[in-house]
This record gives C-alpha cells, sequence and structure tokens, in this order.
C-alpha cells in the first residue's frame, strides 16, 4: 500500500487524544441502595468487568475513527501493475459509422455502449487532466465538456475509417502532448488492418476497446445496373439487383420490394447465405422524361441502417454528334435515328461551340488541319468527348496530324506512300465477337461473309484497343484512351478507291457503337455520403459565375462548395449531409437535379475483429497497444484505473470511519440493567 500525501501520517499523533480522555475521565460514583448487603462484593465484581469492557470498545473506536481519518486524508492506495502514461491529455477516438448500430448482446445498439465508455473516462483521470475527442474539433475540454460532447455525437453517414482517425489524432497528440489514446470501435475488418497500427508512434500508449456485437445476419443492396447503357422511355428494361449478406448467419428468405417513386414496381423474396452475393432481375418501364426516384427496401432485422438503397433513373439523353470535314455524309446515318443528335460544321469555318457540345466528333478526311481547329479538339477530348479520325487521302497536312497525334497521346504516325499505280486494298478481318466493342452487335459471324476492303495510309507506333484489323495483321481501327475521352483512329479513308467500308454493311454497326460508347452520364444513379465530389451534367444556359447551388431535402438544406467547368458541375458533398435519401440540386430555387445518397456499402459488412483477434493483429512487438475487454461489468476506466493507476483506498477509509462513529454511539446507548428500588420496611 502506498500514499499519496503521506505527510498527512503525522496526523496519527491525534490517537493520544481520545487515550488521555480514557484515562483521565473521572466518573461520579453511583450510590445504590439495597436492603440485602449479603451480595454485594459479588454485585460489585460483575459490574466493574462490565464498565472496563464497554470503555475499551469505545476507546477503540475513538482511536479508530481518528486512525481513518487520518489515512483518508493521506489516500492510500494499492500499486498499479503497469506503469500509468505520461502527460495530462487524453485522446478519444469514438467510431460513429453506421455500422455501430448493430446490436450488442443486450440488445442494446453498440454505439451506445461506446458512448457509455467514453462517459466514464474521465474517472480514471485527475480533475485537471483534458480530453480530446474524434470526431470533433482541436479543442481540448474539460471532464464535464467532454462528457457533454460524447453525448453530443451521432452515427454519420460521412464517418472516416477508424484507421485514419487514429492516426490523426494520434499527430495530434504529438503536436500538443504526450498522453494516452483510447479507441472505442468495432473494428471491421475492411476498414482497420495492421498498417494502421504500424503508423502509431511506440512511444504512445494506445488502448483498443472493441464494441462486441450479436451476430445476426445483414442483407443489403451492394449494386443495381441495367442490361441496357440507355434508358429509354417507355420501353421495358431488365433491371439487376445484387444483394448481399454482410452478416455471420444465413438469412432466410428475405423480402425487399422495388419502388419507383410512390409506385411498388417489383416484389420478391431471396435466400443469401452468409458473406455470400445473391443476383436477381425485375423488369420495369419508365413513363415520363423526368428523372425517377427509386428504391430498393429490404425487410431485414435487427440490423436496419442499410435497409433501403436509393438510386436515380432517367431517360437518356441524345447523343450529340458532330461531323467535322469538307461536305456533310454521316447525316442519313445518324439523322434517321432518334437516339442520335447530328450536326455538321465546315472544317475551315468550324464552330468551336459544336465541338464542346459534342459526345461524338468525326473528323473525316479533312485536308487542312488549322491550329484552332486542332486545339478546340484536343480541348473537346481532354473534357471526355470521343474522336474519330478518319485519315484524308490527300497528304497536304501530315504535320499537323502528327502534331495532333502526339498531343493527344498517340505518339508519332507514319504515313503509308500511294504506289503510282494507285492504292492496293486488302481485306478486312473477320471481327473478333469477344471483343467488347461488339458486345450485343452480331447474333453470330459467318466465317465466309465478304469483309471490306481497305488501303491503309497510317500507321502507328502506340499499342491501343484494336477493334478491327487488316487479314495482314495491322490494324485497322484501334482506340486509344486520351484524357478525360477515348481517340478512335482509321487507317484508310472512307472514300474510293481507299475504301469500300462506307458501302459496308459492317459500316453501321461500328459507327453506331462509336457513337453509343462516346456517350457518358455524368450524374450517376447513387452516390456516397462519404465521397468528396460529385459530378453533375447540366445545361449550359443560364449558368454564371456566382450562382449559387443548394441540397435540399424537406427542411434540410445544404450549400455546397463547387466548380463549374462547362456543362460539369462538381459538387463537395457539405460535412452536414449526413443522412441517406434524396436530394433536390436548385439553383434560384429551381430544381436541375436530384442526387440520391447511401451509406458505404463496405459500413454493412459487419465483419469485425473480436478482442482476441484484435490482440494476434498487435502481436508481441507492440507493447504500446492493448486492448480492454468490456463484454463483462468491468468498464474500460475502471480497467485502466485498476492497471495503469492503482486501486484507491480512501472509499474504504470513510466507510471504516462511519462504522467507528456508529460502534461508539451504540456503546455510549447501550441500556444499562435496571436498578431495583429499595425495600422500606415498616
Amino acid at each position: 500500500m502506498v500514499f499519496t500525501y503521506p505527510w498527512f501520517l503525522w496526523g496519527l499523533v491525534a490517537v493520544a487524544i481520545p487515550i488521555a480522555i480514557h484515562l483521565f475521565e473521572l466518573r461520579r460514583p453511583q450510590r445504590v441502595l439495597f436492603s440485602n448487603v449479603e451480595f454485594i462484593r459479588e454485585v460489585k465484581l460483575v459490574t466493574a468487568r462490565q464498565r472496563k469492557l464497554k470503555h475499551l470498545l469505545v476507546l477503540a473506536s475513538r482511536i479508530g475513527l481518528v486512525v481513518f481519518l487520518v489515512l483518508l486524508f493521506a489516500q492510500p492506495f494499492i500499486p498499479a501493475p503497469k506503469q500509468a502514461a505520461t502527460g495530462n491529455l487524453v485522446q478519444v477516438v469514438l467510431d460513429d459509422s453506421p455500422s455501430m448500430r448493430q446490436l450488442g448482446p443486450n440488445d442494446q445498439p453498440v454505439f451506445d455502449q461506446a458512448i457509455d465508455q467514453a462517459t466514464d473516462l474521465p474517472l480514471a483521470f485527475p480533475a485537471s487532466a483534458r480530453f480530446g475527442l474524434a470526431p470533433g474539433g482541436p479543442d481540448l475540454l474539460s471532464a464535464a465538456a467532454f462528457r457533454s460532447a460524447v453525448e453530443k455525437v451521432q452515427v454519420s453517414g460521412q464517418a472516416g475509417e477508424v484507421g485514419r482517425l487514429l492516426v490523426q489524432r494520434q499527430q495530434q497528440s504529438q503536436r500538443v502532448g504526450a498522453g494516452p489514446l483510447f479507441v472505442f470501435s468495432d473494428f471491421q475488418k475492411n476498414n482497420f488492418s495492421a498498417r494502421n497500427l504500424q503508423l502509431l508512434d511506440s512511444a504512445q500508449q494506445v488502448f483498443l476497446v472493441p464494441a462486441a456485437a450479436r451476430p445476426s445476419a445483414n442483407v443489403f443492396v451492394d449494386s443495381v445496373w441495367l442490361d441496357d447503357g440507355f434508358v429509354r422511355n417507355d420501353v421495358d428494361l431488365t433491371l439487376r439487383i445484387r444483394l448481399k449478406n454482410g452478416g455471420q448467419v444465413p438469412a432466410e428468405k428475405s423480402s425487399a420490394k422495388l419502388f419507383i417513386g410512390s409506385r411498388q414496381a417489383a416484389t420478391f423474396q431471396v435466400t443469401v447465405p452468409a458473406g455470400q452475393t445473391v443476383t436477381t432481375q425485375v423488369r420495369l418501364r419508365l413513363t415520363g422524361l423526368n428523372v425517377q426516384e427509386c428504391r430498393v427496401v429490404v425487410d431485414d432485422f435487427p440490423v436496419d441502417f442499410d435497409n433501403t438503397y436509393y438510386f436515380t433513373l432517367q431517360p437518356a439523353a441524345k447523343i450529340n454528334v458532330v461531323e467535322v470535314a469538307a461536305n456533310g455524309q454521316l447525316d442519313r446515318l445518324y439523322g434517321n435515328e432518334p437516339l442520335f443528335s447530328y450536326q455538321f460544321t465546315s472544317a475551315q469555318t468550324a464552330d468551336y461551340r459544336k465541338l464542346t457540345e459534342g459526345n461524338l466528333l468525326i473528323l473525316r478526311e479533312v485536308p487542312v488541319l488549322t491550329a484552332g481547329l486542332r486545339q478546340n479538339l484536343r480541348r473537346a477530348v481532354q473534357q471526355g468527348a470521343t474522336l474519330v479520325v478518319v485519315p484524308p487521302k490527300m497528304m497536304g497536312s501530315q504535320d499537323a496530324y502528327g502534331q495532333l497525334f502526339r498531343e493527344l497521346g498517340l505518339g508519332p504516325v507514319q504515313w503509308q506512300s500511294v504506289p503510282p499505280t494507285g492504292p492496293v486494298l486488302q481485306d478486312v478481318a473477320l471481327p473478333d465477337t469477344r471483343n467488347p466493342f461488339f458486345m450485343d452487335v452480331f447474333a453470330g459471324v459467318n466465317p465466309r461473309a465478304g469483309m471490306p476492303k481497305a488501303a491503309p495510309v497510317l500507321r502507328w507506333a502506340r499499342t491501343g484497343t484494336e477493334v478491327l484489323r487488316m487479314r495482314g495483321g495491322e490494324s485497322y481501327l484501334a482506340g486509344f484512351p486520351s484524357g478525360g475521352g477515348m481517340v478512335y483512329v482509321f487507317s484508310a479513308p472512307f472514300s474510293a478507291p481507299y475504301s469500300d467500308f462506307a458501302q459496308h454493311p459492317l459500316f453501321v454497326p461500328v459507327l453506331y457503337k462509336l457513337a453509343m460508347q462516346s456517350y457518358r452520364q455524368q450524374q450517376q444513379p447513387a452516390y456516397r455520403l462519404n465521397q468528396a465530389v460529385v459530378n453533375v451534367q447540366l445545361p449550359t444556359a443560364g449558368a454564371g459565375p456566382e450562382t449559387v447551388y443548394r441540397l435540399v431535402q424537406d427542411s434540410l438544406t445544404f450549400i455546397p462548395v463547387h466548380r463549374r467547368q462547362g456543362s460539369i458541375l462538381q459538387l463537395e458533398v457539405p460535412p452536414g449531409l449526413q443522412h441517406p435519401g434524396f436530394y433536390a440540386l436548385q439553383q434560384a430555387g429551381k430544381t436541375v437535379a436530384t442526387l440520391a445518397f447511401n451509406f458505404d456499402k463496405r459500413e454493412s459488412d459487419l465483419a469485425s475483429y473480436s478482442a482476441a483477434e484484435l490482440r494476434a493483429l498487435i502481436g508481441p512487438n507492440r507493447p504500446n497497444v492493448q486492448v480492454y475487454e468490456t463484454s463483462g461489468s468491468q468498464t474500460a476506466a475502471a480497467q485502466y484505473k485498476a492497471t495503469r493507476v492503482g486501486t484507491p483506498l480512501w472509499q474504504y477509509c470513510i466507510w471504516g470511519a462511519l462504522a467507528c462513529l456508529l460502534l461508539e454511539a451504540l456503546l455510549l446507548r447501550w441500556p444499562r440493567r435496571p436498578v431495583p428500588a429499595p425495600v422500606v420496611m415498616a
């Protein structure tokens, strides 16, 4: 036993006070009258023994009271088996991710258990200690302010990974002073690993407090997608829904419903084994041109934070095809299909505004490539457009084309000389049906089918995605990623006598496929609450540099930080946007887009480290990292005090002093034997 304030032990000298009172107490003898004096000696002996024992007990109680009061001020305690952390600063990381809403063994969310554990933490430290809390600001809090801040923490869809928060708090400890670091979390296996522990300072004491959850099933929507890349109006669509069980037990016959707006479009039941996925498909049809708010609702208990998956569907906009040539020849190809919007611009007097709005730019056999046209084509590709280059049959702009190819990242190209007798045509090889470019294009390929002929005038050094080849192995059509877009290059012109590709049946599906692949929907069906940036494609009209955009859901309004580049609006997800659902993007009170936000699906994977697994993960080489298991009645604060601070005994001194007072009161008020009244003889 060790004393916190040993100089108070000098107070034991006060024990002499009750002893002196006992020795020098003079009591006046009591006179008792007896009618018969035969038994006076015997009664006198018995009374003396009782009084002596009573006085000794009173003396012992008074001495005990003084001793216990002195020990109370001396603050005795049993020393801790381990050394306590240095410093007067305590850093606390409280996991507020959605996975903390799963239930524990006592049918209470593990998040509430973590809050209770964190609230009791100041009991293990002196009153002068200061606390830092994550999530929270860099301010250091007193014990009362820390408890208040902990009770205000709520589950957030934007919660960061525990490992990253742990490193951030440890770095803050290095700036303001060393101290222990406590982490209250469920320690999911998909966002916490041994690498997070390797980044910790070995000089700081870290205490991991896992929140044990009850094993259960958790069925959630992993992803949804359409078989057709284009959402068309009043057309039957096949929507595929992939469900996953992120729990530890299988889910039997879980019900799921698909809603389009307020209308229920489909319902089905699935059985999902633990940790496995099941994909189902439903048929749906969209009516109208507006955005449809869709959601999949899974009947899953007790883990219900991810039971609803929100997403949007909207009929696809027309694909803008811009032909840059001496004259327009592709009008009949793209103009007859309502899916496309065809425009033509002359190469000599090109309308650069059309180039910025086009999804597919076809540079067809332009003999003279100006510097302005070259720069605008490069800028459009960098912003995500698809450029198809059909080389000219005249050799007047070889240098300009070579510079364009270098700027687009294709590297140097070689121009083939034409023999004096004219171009030599070669057969194009049969398309490879395994090529993703030709997916869903051909029902089958006849090996004896006639193929187009071409005389290549271009060769390129960079290896790209081969779409069509010549029978000799040379490339006829290849694609190259460049910036945010794609560049497709034909090795031969379309016009005769260099090629008969424009008259071949393969011409239409290839040009249509190029246009379809150029379509990129910037707005995704759904977003995550914890992603940093959201890209939305908006009309260019009516957008000024001072335009203010708002995200609105019922009575909640957020003004996100945004940046606009052309028709693409980049939004930073506001920190206060924490709950999933549909949010209307408004400009001047008018809704310009509808965005769907969901929890990160990694939060739905409930596989977590137990206390034993965390100890194995830590290993023997990190003695500064400890695991506190709180499945019993002992809290993390109590374990820290027992192992790092010691066991205080002052409360036992209070009980001892009270017991001595009670004993003295009982002894002094003990009833005496009644003395019989004297008998007077007449």
